[in-house]
């Protein structure tokens, strides 16, 4: 369900920036109004983010090889991480420089009204991405904060479209003040204003994207959850007497590495072992590769 859910709510991101950016470019070409501009090139960043997430969910879906024996299970993490890089360069920065460049170099602002209509019409839009995106993420987020589980998730591609969408909200609301007031005051500087506040929203969450995905792509372990159902288990079983050096990293969103020093009490290792690791990956489904190192009693 959480592939799946994080699946529709990429596809509803991509189609929705897809028209978001033409239109925006649209009110642009017949305003010359900066945070209009900055507004179309972060929904062609947004667009691009959406089809590096798909790429990356194709790619990680290859069979494992020779080189690589674990899978490509974290290309999906590498496709997040560059997605922040899109979104801190191609969105954030752009949009600063052009909000600077109407603040220092004033020009008149044309046509309001097309802004505020493609506007009003984007918020729409974006709203019901952003809907798509909370439903799905609701279906696996369980009791935690929508902080904890943009921390928590190991799946990079919810976490990544309701940041995108919630700051895409943000910044059309910001892009619609600037607009608004430069239109009753006269006064563009009001619409660069707009900008350097999408430029600075973009840019914080591609650092809080980055900071996310890069733990991911060094390697994070199981949720406490999951590593207290396999501590569980191998408490449970009465053939182990001790275990030690419980390791768990995700290789994946749904491919997980467990290993640990099991310390048996009888020289029936290898059949109470194998009925162990039966167990852990039947309670933890996601446990695709488990490995039980037997420890002799006396160290």
């Amino acid at each position: 369900m959480s592939s799946d859910g994080s699946k529709r709510a990429t596809l509803a991101a991509l189609a929705a920036n897809s028209g978001i950016a033409v239109t925006k470019f649209v009110a642009f070409f017949f305003t010359g109004s900066s945070a209009m501009l900055a507004e179309g090139i972060h929904s062609v960043a947004d667009t691009g983010n959406q089809l590096l997430l798909m790429l990356g969910r194709k790619r990680a879906g290859k069979e494992p090889s020779e080189a690589h024996p674990f899978g490509y299970g974290r290309e999906r993490y590498f496709y997040g991480f560059l997605v922040s890089v899109v979104l801190f360069f191609g969105g954030g920065l752009f949009a600063l420089y052009e909000g600077y460049e109407k603040i220092a170099h004033p020009r008149p602002l044309e046509s309001w009204a097309w802004a505020v209509g493609v506007l009003v019409a984007a918020i729409a839009m974006e709203g019901l991405s952003l809907r798509t995106a909370v439903r799905s993420s609701n279906r696996v987020r369980g009791g935690r904060s929508w902080a904890r589980f943009i921390r928590e998730a190991k799946a990079p591609e919810l976490p990544v479209v309701l940041l995108e969408d919630a700051a895409a909200l943000a910044g059309l609301a910001f892009a619609l003040v600037g607009v608004g007031l430069s239109a009753v005051t006269g006064n563009s500087a009001f619409d660069g204003g707009g900008s350097i506040a999408i430029g600075l929203l973009l840019v914080a969450v591609a650092v809080i994207l980055a900071r996310e995905t890069k733990s991911m792509i060094i390697g994070e372990a199981a949720s406490p959850a999951v590593q207290r159902v396999i501590r569980e288990v191998l408490t449970n079983d009465a053939s182990i007497r001790d275990f030690t050096h419980l390791r768990t990293l995700h290789l994946g969103p749904e491919d997980l590495l467990v290993a640990v020093h099991v310390t048996m009490g009888s020289d029936e290792a290898a059949d109470a072992l194998s009925a162990v690791e039966q167990e852990i990956r039947e309670r933890v489904p996601i446990a695709s590769a488990v490995y039980l190192q037997p420890v002799p009693p006396h160290r």
